[in-house]
């Protein structure tokens, strides 16, 4: 097998590090896996000795590379991993899409994206510039939710839009236009939830796509979280949809 590299965009592979994410691929996307790797103070472990059996029923090979784990994960205490294909997903246009522009942090993003699944949102659009979506550090910070997501990355919004016509669009911004319960009530399905970046929010011309939003806040802070508001929209619009 050919030497594995430290992660970078260029490589046609990445690694889901720790038990939970490498379980959840192995359950979910096991076509994507290609390798276990395995650190050898981890052997014994329950949790480790379930993986290695699933990887076996599945067909994928295992090793000893407790020095790749540390170098991918910077820590002692991964035990396992599964180096894994990367694969973009197509978007599903009859469901509700998340769309998240020129995210900057890794922790972030992966929050973000375990988030949108635990409130039932499967669909999620990434704009550039942003972080790479296949960063270990995403993958781990989902934790395992990236899996489970049809995921893909645009160049611009408007090549998005352009892909994914005639949807209601609903841009997050701290000058939007109504407010978030309001909104929710009355969304009409398939939509899409818009987020910006971290620091910048979304440019102004937002304001001019379907109907901007913003969450009422306290004046004692001056924006939420991206996972946070993330988090808040995503419930929000799901709460709607249950109970029509």
């Amino acid at each position: 097998m050919p030497k594995l590299e430290a992660y970078s965009r260029k490589l046609p592979y990445s690694y889901a590090l720790g038990l939970f994410p490498s379980l959840t691929l192995i359950s979910t996307r096991p076509e994507l896996a290609q390798r276990l790797l395995l650190n050898p103070e981890g052997m014994g472990n329950e949790g480790v000795e379930k993986l290695r059996a699933l990887c076996r029923e599945k067909g994928v090979r295992e090793e000893e590379a407790g020095r790749v784990l540390r170098r991918e994960s910077k820590k002692d205490n991964c035990y396992a991993g599964v180096v894994f294909e990367k694969r973009e997903g197509v978007l599903d246009a009859g469901k509700d899409h998340a769309v998240l522009c020129q995210i900057s942090d890794n922790g972030n993003l992966g929050t973000a994206l375990r988030s949108l699944l635990g409130f039932g949102y499967e669909d999620v659009a990434l704009i550039r510039p942003c972080v790479d979506a296949f960063d270990p550090h995403v993958v781990r910070a989902s934790m395992g939710a990236f899996f489970q997501l049809r995921l893909r990355t645009f160049d611009t919004f408007d090549d998005y839009r352009a892909l994914y016509p005639g949807r209601a669009l609903y841009p997050f911004m701290l000058d939007g236009a109504r407010p978030l319960d309001e909104v929710a009530r009355c969304a009409h399905a398939p939509f899409s939830l818009v987020f910006g970046n971290e620091q910048s929010g979304l440019p102004a011309v937002f304001q001019t796509y379907g109907q901007s939003v913003f969450i009422p806040q306290s004046d004692k802070i001056d924006s939420l979280n991206l996972s946070v508001a993330v988090s808040i929209g995503a419930y929000a619009f799901r709460q709607k949809e249950e109970t029509l």
